[in-house]
């Protein structure tokens, strides 16, 4: 289980975390992580169900993230109000076109 992602002082630009069972606990680790990284630019979150909290944490990253342009999230069982809280956080964010 991911628990925590230091992504402050890294020059990664692209992160594949495909079907690696992160879970909603996982998201919010990438979630604290994508606050303060000026890097990445491409996160795949796919087959990881990280569910309508997972994507809500990643929701509320989204609204201080200003790098990252491309996220897939595509089978994470994030329901509607997952859907929501994305949906709101991408009248905030500029950045993120895919």
């Amino acid at each position: 289980t991911l628990t925590t992602l230091d992504l402050g002082q890294t020059k990664i630009d692209m992160l594949n975390l495909k079907n690696n069972g992160i879970g909603a606990h996982g998201a919010k680790a990438i979630a604290e992580a994508l606050r303060v990284n000026t890097t990445l630019t491409t996160l795949n979150l796919r087959y990881n169900e990280i569910g309508a909290d997972g994507a809500t944490a990643i929701a509320e990253a989204l609204r201080d993230n200003t790098t990252l342009t491309t996220l897939t999230l595509f089978r994470n069982e994030i329901g509607d109000d997952g859907a929501k809280a994305i949906a709101e956080a991408l009248l905030d964010n500029t950045t993120l076109t895919t």
